[in-house]
């Protein structure tokens, strides 16, 4: 047989350079969206995607176009815009800034040489609108103003219909990690030191001797005890209320006439027995018990921040995020001492605070209830921001962005302090932090969350000049934009 040289279509050549294309290149807008793109980039590189990412763009430096011009031509198979109000010009509605509008039409015009289906995503950053330039709306957006995890987990979905491979397992791109340690995280180091730390969690010291489950036979029932005028803290689930009051009053009144609920059954159960875990096949359960506790406790919570005043933002997974307003807290600081300080220097933080001209800052705190390992408030520290103290922003695009921007400058000495002074705030007029749980028994916190002493340290970089990636502000207007929030 005679060897022969067999032609490759123009069809097979197409095929074949678009299996080879397995890169996503993010596009975005420096500085505004660089947060966003670095943590993007990290989550995809994780998930096994070959990640493309103008570093020289996230550092401030000049694009390198014939790197781009290059990774887009070739290797590309989706084209990754970060989408929001800053990729067009300030001061010319729909028109793409420069950067921008070379790499979106040489996108859509590869995307036309190989038929490349989908080959443009937007990734809808702070809600725009679907037009910010002209052919947006033809376009796919995948939401992340909402929440970044939930974003990401549908353009994933999106990636896996529509083919796109990942690295084989056991590979690893570790350019982009390579480049963010190098760049980043450079000062940052553990050493060998005996150091106090402060956990999040917000213990609570002592409970009731028992625990009281009233089982309705209605939902409706249970509802309208619960949502009554209630003297101690109660908590609720479907049909059953719990208590630590046992003389829990079932008396309504409606159009002035006072009966009394009569409940399907009622439980009296040991907290010791609850956290020690108990057997039992009919409810309530061990789980059962548990659960009740712990929303019982949350009530507890919920009454403790409401008595003292807190105003409450409610967030994306339904938890209420408690902060101090001009009325409950007039001075905006808020007066603490840390633990085992020897010299016990009094130290001052501020809750709440000018933002730009945009209102103010607020600290704020939300809560989940644990029982294990210890029984205490799992506390979870957040900023909101409102017009004028008291009421919050409605725009989550705006939340988003300036949530970032405000968070990035506060480190972990900070966050502590904060929550530290949260806690102090919280004290009444006798010094104390104290809610009755019945008739007998007032539960009462001190003003800290526990702590433990490590062997090990972290030694956190003090230099802001280390945020340049995220951010190509100058040491100058970081600070001048420091001393404005603070005030």
């Amino acid at each position: 047989m005679n060897n022969q040289i067999i032609p490759i279509s123009d069809l097979q050549t197409t095929e074949l350079q678009i299996k080879l294309r397995d890169v996503l290149v993010i596009g975005h807008a420096t500085p505004e969206d660089n947060n966003f793109a670095i943590w993007l980039a990290s989550r995809l590189q994780l998930l096994g995607y070959k990640v493309w990412i103008d570093k020289n763009h996230l550092i401030g430096g000049e694009k390198t176009w014939q790197e781009i011009d290059h990774v887009l031509r070739n290797d590309a198979i989706k084209y990754l815009l970060v989408y929001s109000k800053n990729i067009c010009t300030p001061n010319n509605p729909g028109q793409l800034k420069d950067g921008i509008d070379k790499e979106f039409c040489l996108a859509e015009s590869i995307a036309k040489s190989y038929d490349l289906k989908d080959h443009i995503i937007l990734l809808n950053l702070d809600a725009s609108v679907y037009d910010l330039f002209i052919g947006a709306n033809r376009l796919n957006h995948i939401h992340f103003a909402d929440s970044w995890p939930i974003g990401l987990r549908q353009l994933v979905r999106k990636l896996e219909k529509d083919g796109v491979e990942k690295m084989p397992e056991g590979q690893f791109d570790a350019s982009f990690h390579d480049w963010y340690a190098k760049s980043y995280i450079t000062e940052s180091e553990i050493t060998s030191k005996k150091e106090l730390y402060y956990t999040n969690w917000w213990q609570i010291p002592n409970l009731p001797e028992k625990l009281h489950l009233y089982q309705f036979n209605t939902d409706s029932e249970a509802q309208e005890l619960y949502y009554r005028e209630n003297t101690f803290p109660v908590g609720k689930i479907s049909n059953v209320l719990a208590t630590f009051d046992s003389d829990f009053s079932l008396e309504l009144e409606k159009d002035g006439v006072k009966f009394n609920v009569k409940p399907k059954a009622i439980f009296e159960l040991k907290v010791s027995d609850i956290l020690d875990g108990f057997e039992s096949k009919d409810f309530p359960t061990s789980k059962d018990a548990a659960n009740h506790l712990k929303r019982l406790l949350s009530s507890v919570f919920h009454k403790l921040m409401k008595y003292r005043g807190l105003f409450w933002d409610t967030l994306a997974n339904k938890k209420l995020a408690y902060y101090y307003t001009p009325k409950t807290l007039p001075s905006s600081k808020v007066k603490f001492e840390y633990l085992y300080r020897k010299e016990g220097r009094e130290k001052t933080k501020n809750l709440i605070g000018r933002y730009l001209n945009l209102g103010k800052w607020h600290f704020a705190v939300s809560n989940q209830t644990i029982l294990y390992p210890k029984v205490c408030f799992s506390l979870k520290s957040h900023i909101v921001f409102t017009n004028d103290g008291f009421q919050l922003w409605n725009d989550k695009g705006k939340i988003h962005t300036h949530r970032r921007q405000k968070g990035k400058n506060i480190y972990n000495a900070a966050w502590r302090d904060l929550l530290i002074a949260y806690l102090h705030g919280l004290k009444s007029e006798d010094g104390k932090i104290s809610i009755k749980l019945n008739q007998e028994f007032t539960l009462e916190f001190e003003p800290y969350t526990k702590t433990y002493w490590s062997d090990f340290g972290y030694m956190e970089p003090t230099n802001k000049l280390r945020q340049n990636i995220l951010n190509v502000k100058s040491a100058e207007e970081m600070e001048n934009l420091d001393q404005t929030n603070e005030t």
